[in-house]
């Protein structure tokens, strides 16, 4: 159960009244929220321990309302903190209680597609398996995976500079970002990167914002790299006796000079939490769970998987499954890939935490 934070006093409630009539005044009707029930669903993020609400939250639906926002906000010195989907692990989306909320929620469609420069440009509320869905069709795919991919959006992937289980080969969040638009504290509209080239000239600034969780602005639009699909892939999934044998086994492989599409280890609690969630057919009783996928040339694939089939047998594996077809595959993922919501169905306050819990400790006012 999340931890309440300090309520604010009546000199911030106070506070809290005059800022929200002039941002009112700026934004439509529909862009402010203010209501104590309403604000108790941006209280907290996915994992934090903590809840608490802000004084308000507020939904642009452009750059220009964005710029508005920020300008108000910082001749007021009122703390500002952006949030994507709320699935942030780190605290990234924790509001303040004298600040705050500004959601990119609205900003959820995607500007364009060019294939031949393999980019896509984005607004930050599109969701990470979102991008992969718009190009799919054209066997491209967005690289970075993470956990909670079909919730999280690119903008908090931005924040945070999310992986995946794909990181290895592909490459993270900063790898895959090409040019980035974003507004500054006092509502300045800047673009950083290098736009559809691969790089631009000057400073890394794109490399300072990616990771830095809105602490330097807030992104309105995203360049983003996407990768075409390999031509074939499979998977390998290898339980052990003991978790430093899988991570001797992770060494191996990279050791031998196989770079995988994908590599994930996962303890004995984690197998059993995922394989009651969704049964994707892991070995319950393996200390370690080792997934690895290979993916390039469909010959190049089958070799690799042999050597790798190799190194983890000599490595002490339990237990060797080998993907016949691309369901078998995903289904290999699956358990990994329901990190997210098995934690979220576990956990109240994951997510789906309603203000009806703490309604009666908000001041009514």
């Amino acid at each position: 159960m999340a931890l309440t934070m300090p309520l604010p006093d009546r000199a911030v409630l106070d506070r809290r009244d005059d800022l929200v009539a002039a941002l009112r005044a700026l934004l439509p009707a529909d862009a402010v929220i203010s209501a104590p029930t309403a604000l108790g669903a941006y209280e907290c993020d996915a994992l934090t321990a903590y809840a608490q609400r802000p004084l308000a939250v507020l939904l642009p639906r452009d750059t220009a309302q964005v710029s508005k926002i920020l300008a108000e906000c910082h001749h007021r010195r009122v703390k500002v903190v952006p949030r994507g989907a709320g699935t942030s692990l780190s605290g990234g989306a924790l509001p303040l209680v004298d600040g705050v909320v500004l959601s990119l929620a609205r900003f959820n469609r995607i500007l364009d597609i060019d294939l031949p420069n393999r980019c896509m440009v984005v607004q930050p509320g599109v969701t990470n398996l979102g991008l992969t869905k718009a190009v799919e069709a054209d066997d491209f795919f967005y690289a970075p995976d993470p956990s909670s991919q079909i919730a999280c959006t690119i903008g908090g992937n931005i924040a945070e500079n999310s992986g995946g289980v794909h990181c290895l080969k592909y490459g993270l969040t900063t790898h895959n970002v090409l040019a980035l638009e974003l507004v500054l504290m006092d509502g300045t509209v800047v673009r950083v990167g290098g736009g559809k080239a691969l790089d631009g000239p000057g400073y890394d600034l794109m490399g300072v914002v990616t990771g830095s969780e809105g602490l330097l602005g807030v992104v309105t639009e995203v360049t983003v790299r996407i990768t075409p699909k390999p031509q074939a892939a499979g998977a390998l999934l290898a339980g052990f006796g003991t978790v430093e044998a899988g991570g001797a086994a992770v060494a191996a492989i990279i050791a031998a000079g196989i770079v995988p599409g994908g590599i994930e280890m996962m303890d004995n609690l984690a197998i059993n939490a995922a394989e009651a969630f969704c049964a994707p057919g892991y070995p319950c009783d393996a200390a370690a769970l080792l997934i690895v996928e290979l993916d390039g040339p469909a010959g190049e694939v089958e070799a690799q998987m042999d050597r790798v089939a190799g190194i983890l047998t000599q490595g002490g594996a339990t237990s060797l499954r080998r993907t016949r077809d691309e369901a078998e595959r995903l289904g290999f993922w699956a358990g990994r890939k329901a990190a997210f919501p098995r934690s979220a169905a576990s956990r109240p306050t994951i997510c789906a935490w309603t203000a009806r819990s703490r309604a009666a400790a908000w001041p009514r006012c």
